[in-house]
């Protein structure tokens, strides 16, 4: 055991990790050059072109110090990313250090700053690296002087390193050796071993990326995992390496890989524990949690024949990420789809993309909203994650929302309008630290509601795209919200509902009314649009009607001809409008998703 390093890459979204984990690859002869490419550990296109990890993973390498002697280091990759804290704080037990990766450019951020607070909790040994030193615009000392500040640490300790070229990789390699103490476990104790991962496929089932705590994992045994209460054969258990290595057993402190006919994701939920039938432990490892979804949204085909399409498609998405929860709903407007939960707009938008691109979807989503807690008078407790679902405004008592701990970073120049931002947005403030003469530690507590829409793209145009944002779930509180109704000549269009706060209904509804008038077409009748909430209308908008020219044979003659046929035109407009439906276009429900909030 003493020859064995467990460890993972803490770093911000485009900070290097990726690249400097290619270069780890290639120093350990873990990768051949033939099978080299950039961001090797990336397996999905989309992780490529957005330069984002969007699925941990782990890979073994062996190395040899300067020593002479041989080293098993299991590097454990970890999702950048907010959306998937959990995935990361799982991935930080299985470790028992951290490469901190900054880049040298662009300095410490704020996804960096929680990812590392979690590593610290968890009493794991950091190792701080400069990145992207080769780059021109690189300050490495006024950047090191904030990783001395924020960690403690000394500027000795802090390596330089270029992903990109490679400078700097073997030093690191030999402070991982050095630095990272090694694992610790009973090799005799009951089996204990914690799922940090777990990939579908299609032909073997869920492959289940587990750390060995203590005891060993021989092949062939029955299994349990303890927070799903199945048991599974372990039919073939191994190293992780670029293709997997079957071994006959796995020991304590090392990572590998369990493959045992799962039949689903569900079964293999990250953080549970899994332990032998014949001599199983007393207690799982601690922190194990469901995860649950933050934000809601309503999937529809834009055409109704794909619905089993779309259906199969999100079951196929379901396999890969558990996290994915979804199920079915009818909408007048919109027919048939599905309401989905995912765990916040970046995962909502991975999965939109991943539709369209793996599945050719051609989908409409609704407008994302958070799960409300609704107390009626009748002293019930109904969870509403779509406006239909809310009980009449008669009967409500209290609503209670999400509220989250947000922190953001950004240069001091923009403390104003970040302030600002997070003020509209109904923030309240906690405190500012200044990380140094030019950077800046805001934090406020904010609804969830408030910045699932498009907080974070206002965020980055306010401050010209150098603030970071990371933020955590708190508690839910009491707020005023209400449903905001749009109807079209007095029938209600349930896709455009949504909820929002009392405070704001009257500009919102005001503001949709208006961009809705833009989008439908006008019609051979008028078209009336109204905001309301319940039975009282705060807004409303009227497209005028198409008006054909009776007239236009009438060259002259007596007024009373033309009277005549202006009335019969009135008399067929208003058979017209008892009978007329409104044909709203795809783009009014887009609208709704690109409203303007400020």
């Amino acid at each position: 055991m003493k020859h064995i390093r467990n460890f993972c890459i803490i770093a911000h979204i485009d900070h290097g990790k990726s690249t400097l984990a290619d270069r780890l690859l290639e120093r350990t002869g873990t990768i051949t050059e033939r099978d080299m490419q950039n961001q090797v550990l990336d397996d999905m296109d989309l992780e490529r072109e957005r330069g984002i990890t969007i699925k941990s993973h782990a890979i073994r390498m062996d190395y040899t110090a300067w020593d002479g002697q041989k080293y098993a280091f299991n590097l454990i990759d970890t999702p950048g990313h907010v959306d998937f804290a959990y995935e990361v704080s799982r991935a930080l037990k299985a470790c028992e250090g951290a490469i901190l990766v900054v880049d040298a450019s662009q300095g410490v951020e704020a996804q960096t700053i929680s990812n590392l607070y979690q590593a610290i909790d968890q009493g794991l040994e950091i190792i701080p690296v400069l990145n992207k030193i080769d780059l021109p615009g690189a300050e490495p000392e006024i950047i090191a002087q904030q990783v001395m500040d924020l960690i403690g640490c000394k500027r000795e300790e802090i390596l330089s390193v270029s992903g990109k070229t490679g400078d700097g990789v073997e030093d690191l390699l030999e402070e991982v050796v050095k630095r990272i103490p090694p694992p610790s476990g009973d090799p005799e104790a009951p089996l204990r071993a914690l799922i940090f991962d777990s990939v579908f496929n299609t032909y073997r089932g869920s492959v289940v990326y587990v750390r060995v705590m203590d005891g060993v994992l021989k092949k062939g045994e029955k299994i349990r995992f303890m927070a799903a209460d199945k048991v599974y054969d372990a039919d073939e258990i191994g190293y992780l390496r670029m293709k997997n290595d079957p071994r006959d057993e796995i020991r304590a402190g090392e990572v590998g890989y369990i493959i045992g006919s799962v039949k689903t994701l569900e079964d293999t939920k990250v953080g549970d524990t899994i332990t032998t039938v014949g001599r199983p432990c007393e207690l799982a490892i601690p922190g194990f949690k469901l995860v649950k979804p933050m934000v809601f949204s309503g999937l529809y085909p834009t055409n109704s024949e794909d619905f089993e399409g779309l259906r199969t498609a999100l079951e196929k998405l379901q396999l890969n990420d558990a996290s994915l929860q979804f199920i079915p709903e009818t909408s007048v407007a919109l027919g048939f789809g599905f309401r989905a939960g995912f765990l916040g707009m970046l995962h909502m938008e991975i999965i939109q993309e991943r539709l369209d691109r793996e599945f050719d979807m051609d989908i409409i989503t609704t407008v994302p909203n958070v799960e409300y807690e609704v107390h009626t008078e009748d002293g019930r407790t109904v969870i509403v994650d779509n406006p239909s679902d809310m009980p009449p405004a008669g009967n409500i008592k209290a609503i209670y929302e999400p509220y989250i701990r947000a922190q953001i970073i950004c240069p001091a120049e923009y403390i104003g309008a970040v302030m600002k931002l997070c003020q509209e947005r109904r923030g309240m403030f906690k405190n500012t630290t200044y990380l140094d003469t030019s950077r800046v530690d805001i934090t406020y507590e904010l609804p969830l509601a408030e910045i699932v829409f498009d907080f974070y793209d206002k965020l980055k145009s306010n401050t010209r795209g150098y603030a970071s944002l990371d933020y955590e779930f708190i508690d839910i509180r009491e707020g005023k919200m209400v449903r905001l109704d749009i109807l079209l000549n007095g029938e209600p269009v349930d896709a455009l509902s949504s909820i929002v706060h009392r405070d704001k209904a009257y500009e919102w509804g005001k503001r949709l009314c208006s961009k809705l008038k833009e989008l439908i077409p006008r019609q051979m009748y008028e078209v009336i649009i109204q905001a309301a909430i319940g039975s009282k209308v705060i807004s409303r908008d009227t497209i005028r009607a198409l008006r054909k020219d009776v007239l236009a044979k009438c060259y002259g003659g007596d007024i009373s001809r033309k009277r005549k046929l202006l009335e019969k035109q009135k008399e067929g407009k208003k058979r017209m409008k008892q009978v007329g439906s409104v044909e709203i276009p795809q783009e009014a429900f887009l609208a709704v998703l690109s409203m303007d909030n400020g």
